[in-house]
């Protein structure tokens, strides 16, 4: 197999995985029958490896694109998929429950794996959707953070996978309160801290032998709030986007947006404007940092710099794009970005079209246009990687 770079995109409606070269695009594999939980992500492991979850077998999937064969194990695992994590080691993962395709949360199942050994176990925590870290250093703990209660739950991983069978309750070792509208979590590996998205900022919290121990909040510093949180795992900085404006969705279009980073080695925050509309998830090049924006007037592939520069490029129309009167959610086109901390190559996919977009963001100019066989509807998911970028730096699912 190549060495590299590597584009994985799944088109988890459709029910494929396909892995490409980049930025040539040429195709070295394919998954079918496969579809993964977009929520959950993609969770880098070491030498390139690839960690997801397939929502409709219920199976935990290790991906080696670098390798002789694509699927290295796949192991029973609860599903809906919500959330997944590893430790900083990449070998102990915990994967949440969630909502799936129903209006509230009823699943309260959590499943831990041993990749070392593939042991498995399932217990039953707390219905919510539960966001998750697996911190190391010794022993891993399990670190979930629930909502309505809000909380962080910890859990002793040893104890989890040791639990007998027949999905037994657990209960916490350790908690700490956390305001009830939790959404986003990150783990610095680099001094066990924990950190959760609420309205108010970021809470933090540091690992003292098997508990928590609670740190200050990092404000906003705006009137908006993230619902994303993760790790630059080259820079030592957390990202989020910001929104504000109407709460209404069908409002979607006058919502602001707002790039968010604090350093943590300065303890300093900065933030950039990006336009009104819809951004969500962001992701991190070797000296940028990519966001998509979707907006009735044009969308736009957004790059921002480590100087801090903004640059902003044109992205073709998606049919079935989020329109003015309607949510940006529902029934709806979307677009995937990826990008790898070891390289500068941004892919950015045009939902429903089955496209690909590859820009070198060094010159914020496309390098190549993709055309898959399966259509990405819902914008589909997309992770690039080499074997040495060091995105397991990030060991929260993406």
């Amino acid at each position: 197999m190549t060495a590299g770079p590597l584009l994985l995109v799944s088109d988890h409606v459709g029910g494929c995985v396909h892995v490409l070269t980049v930025p040539d695009g040429t195709e070295t594999g394919r998954l079918t029958g496969r579809h993964l939980s977009e929520h959950a992500g993609f969770l880098a492991l070491p030498g390139g490896r690839t960690a997801c979850v397939d929502d409709r077998r219920g199976e935990l999937l290790v991906l080696d694109p670098f390798g002789h064969e694509l699927v290295q194990a796949a192991i029973p695992v609860a599903v809906p998929a919500e959330h997944l994590a590893v430790d900083p080691s990449g070998r102990w993962v915990a994967i949440t429950t969630g909502l799936g395709k129903n209006g509230e949360p009823w699943s309260d199942l959590l499943t831990v794996v041993d990749l070392a050994t593939g042991d498995a176990a399932r217990v039953r925590t707390r219905v919510s959707e539960p966001g998750v870290t697996v911190l190391g250093d010794g022993d891993p703990l399990v670190v979930l953070r629930h909502r309505e209660p809000g909380a962080l739950a910890v859990h002793r991983f040893a104890d989890l996978l040791g639990a007998p069978p027949g999905c037994p309750p657990v209960t916490p070792h350790a908690h700490l309160p956390l305001p009830d509208d939790g959404h986003g979590d990150a783990q610095d590996p680099s001094c066990g801290r924990v950190f959760a998205a609420v309205g108010e900022g970021v809470h933090r919290a540091r690992r003292a032998g098997d508990t928590l121990v609670a740190e200050s909040v990092i404000p906003w510093g705006s009137p908006a709030r993230g619902w994303y949180l993760r790790l630059d795992p080259r820079r030592r900085a957390l990202w989020s986007t910001l929104r504000g404006g109407p709460a209404d969705p069908l409002r979607w279009p006058e919502w602001t947006n707002q790039a968010w980073r604090h350093d943590l080695e300065r303890d300093r925050t900065t933030l950039t404007d990006l336009g009104p509309g819809l951004v969500f998830r962001l992701a991190l090049a070797k000296d940028h940092t990519a966001f998509t924006r979707i907006h009735p007037d044009g969308d736009e592939l957004i790059l921002l710099g480590a100087d801090e520069t903004v640059r902003r490029v044109p992205l073709p129309a998606m049919d079935g794009a989020p329109r003015r009167g309607g949510t940006p959610w529902e029934g709806v086109q979307r677009r995937a970005v990826a990008a790898s901390p070891g390289m500068d190559w941004i892919a950015v996919t045009r939902g429903g079209h089955g496209e690909i977009h590859v820009f070198d963001a060094r010159t914020a100019r496309e390098a190549i246009h993709l055309k898959l066989g399966t259509p990405l509807n819902h914008g589909g998911h997309a992770m690039l990687r080499t074997q040495d970028d060091n995105a397991e730096g990030d060991p929260v699912g993406r």
